[in-house]
Order: structure tokens, then sequence, then C-alpha cells
């Protein structure tokens, strides 16, 4: 892909792969140049989402961001606090991110899954202005729909491998599957 490729990607924003009930709506902070691109979450090839996904034992296999849909068929889905694509996250404002936190929340009322899965503490941080969160379960519920933030499966954030990020993303998955057998007992 050219430079003026990515750039013409500038703004696009792409569509989410989602559905009603979900198990696990995953939510990126906003869609880079690559996946404006391209038309894919997570496309950049830094990008650590596909392997973690996999590694955490939420996908049989490891996806390509261009086998995106078949996420549907594990129960799960993607969709981004800010639905256009930038060059990097530090682009947006925070009135951009508390404007996609009150449309994230629309949007999950409506599609009603059982977790929503924000990867990026800062950005839910910011989009939902609780300045105390950390990585794991939080306190606030969107209606049924519980919430839990996930490490950036950025390549630039350092502070995390893809195994300890498999590791997070795991418990994520353990807590999931736990609810589902509830619900069928």
């Amino acid at each position: 892909m050219t430079p003026e490729e990515l750039q013409a990607a500038r703004d696009t924003v792409i569509p989410d792969v989602a559905a009603g009930g979900l198990s696990v709506l995953f939510c990126g902070i906003n869609p880079s140049l690559m996946s404006g691109a391209t038309g894919h979450h997570f496309a950049r090839p830094g990008n650590r989402f596909w392997p973690v996904l996999h590694l955490s034992g939420f996908t049989s296999r490891q996806l390509k961001p261009w086998e995106q849909n078949e996420l549907l068929t594990y129960g799960l889905g993607i969709t981004n606090v800010v639905a256009r694509a930038t060059a990097r996250a530090d682009e947006l404002s925070a009135e951009e991110f508390r404007e996609g936190g009150r449309l994230l929340t629309a949007k999950v009322e409506q599609l009603r899954p059982r977790y929503l899965a924000v990867v990026g503490v800062t950005a839910y941080r910011t989009a939902f202005d609780d300045r105390k969160a950390r990585i794991g379960p939080q306190t606030r519920t969107i209606g049924e729909t519980r919430v839990w933030a996930l490490p950036n499966p950025s390549g630039l954030n350092a502070h995390w491998t893809a195994q300890t990020m498999a590791e997070e993303y795991a418990r994520l998955r353990a807590a999931a599957e736990s609810d589902t057998d509830t619900a069928t007992a």
C-alpha cells in the first residue's frame, strides 16, 4: 500500500462486525489508516489483536483481518470508540472520545452483547470519564452488558507482550464462558 493510498483513507469509516446478542463485542480505539484503506479492523501489520485473540482461546485458529466476519460464528464482534481512521490515536480529541462513548453506549444498548471489551484502558477512561479504570472487569455496566478494559494490541504498546495480553484476554474469555455455562445450566 502506498503512502498516498494510506493518506486517502484518513477519516474513512469502516463497518462494524456486529450482531445482536454477541458474547463479546470488542471495541478498538479507532481504525488505523491501514484499516481505513482495507476496510478491515486491526489491519495494521504490527497490531497483535488477531494473534492475541487466538492465543487467548477466543478463536480456534489465527484469523486474518480480511476474515473478520468469521468472528460472528464465535459470538464475537468489533466496533470502535471513534469511527474515523487516523494515523495515530493522539489525533483524536477528548470530545471525540466522549461522543464516541455516548454512541458506543447506544450501540451496546441496542445490540446487548454480554460483554463490551474496550481494547485500550486510556480510551476507556476518556470515553466513559472513569479516570481510575484499570485493565480488567469494570464496575460499569451498560444495561446488562458487563464492561471489561483490555490492553491495547497495538505494536506501540510495549508494556504488554502478546503472551501477557493473551492471558488478560483469556480472563475475559473464561468469564464469558462461565456466564454462558451458568445461563444454560
